[in-house]
């Protein structure tokens, strides 16, 4: 039963979060990957992007990304309870979040680049 579970929560949760894209208001937005000021919502929406990109070339498999898509979504969670703690992120908070995000990105790469593809 967690398994059916699961398996209805972490996409009902994806699409949650995803639908209502959280902003960071007044914060400035720096397109650099390592810029810790207003990057976390740009990264996660370049992320998001190359999950798109590699679903629609057939580079990842649905398996593969609804992986990703959970992993995306439990960093957006994560944002959230930070954000909820104090308003805005401590410095602590900021880096983990950003380690996560580091995390998801190589295993983009990685599930992008591997042998497997959707046939």
């Amino acid at each position: 039963m967690r398994e059916s579970l699961k398996k209805i929560f972490v996409p009902a949760l994806f699409v949650a979060v995803t639908a209502f894209p959280l902003s960071a208001s007044g914060a400035h937005k720096s397109r650099h990957p390592n810029c810790t000021s207003g990057s976390i919502n740009s990264r996660q929406d370049r992320q998001d992007q190359r999950i798109r990109q590699g679903v629609g070339s057939g580079e990842l498999t649905r398996r593969e990304t609804r992986r990703l898509a959970a992993q995306e979504a439990r960093i957006r969670v994560d944002e959230v309870y930070a954000r909820r703690s104090g308003g805005e992120f401590t410095a602590g908070e900021r880096a983990r979040i950003q380690r996560e995000l580091n995390r998801a990105s190589q295993n983009i790469y990685r599930q992008k680049h591997d042998t497997q593809d959707r046939n």
